[in-house]
């Protein structure tokens, strides 16, 4: 089961995966500890002692993350200050960063399926407005829930003065995906 590759992205040996998609996004988050920190922000957290707290992390490893984040356009960075102490920083979660919301729910719902605690389910999302399970689900813009197979992968456009050969949009992926 595995992604159709067509246009450009049929020939696998003609294109890397160094500027896919996949790749940009997680340039973007950093390492696995920035996701942490991203999912704390989803939790309201946002002063660098209550992420320093709620981690267990160090402080230094935290600010790196934090400014990775704030750099990469996640979370924004707003000074605050309290009566009579110097001036310190909140972090927020940007549009940018609220949009990775599916992708979050994903990896979470993952985890608990295929990595469970020892004692069992840890975490479930629910709808606050029907108290219903939060699913994340890959779906075409008409609604209908698509498996991996269904699924091609092609350019928007193709690049000036390339053409198929015949047959190539019959080429299938080898799970290999952008």
């Amino acid at each position: 089961m595995t992604i159709t590759l067509e246009g450009h992205f049929a020939d696998r040996s003609a294109w890397s995966m160094q500027n896919c998609p996949v790749a940009r996004t997680l340039s973007a988050l950093g390492p696995p500890s920035a996701v942490l920190v991203l999912s704390e922000a989803y939790f309201g957290t946002n002063r660098f002692g209550d992420f320093v707290r709620n981690l267990g992390m160090t402080e230094s490893a935290v600010t790196a993350r934090l400014r990775h984040l704030v750099k990469a356009g996640l979370l924004s960075k707003e000074p605050y200050q309290e009566p009579g102490q110097r001036t310190r920083y909140e972090y927020h979660l940007t549009k940018m960063g609220l949009d990775l919301a599916p992708t979050l729910v994903g990896l979470m719902e993952w985890g608990e399926t295929y990595l469970p605690h020892e004692e069992g389910r840890q975490v479930m999302l629910t709808h606050a407005g029907c108290d219903e399970p939060v699913a994340s689900q890959v779906r075409c813009a008409s609604g209908h829930d698509v498996p991996v197979n269904e699924i091609i992968m092609r350019p928007p456009h193709e690049p000036e003065g390339w053409s198929p050969e015949p047959g190539e949009a019959d080429v299938q992926g080898d799970g290999d995906h952008a």
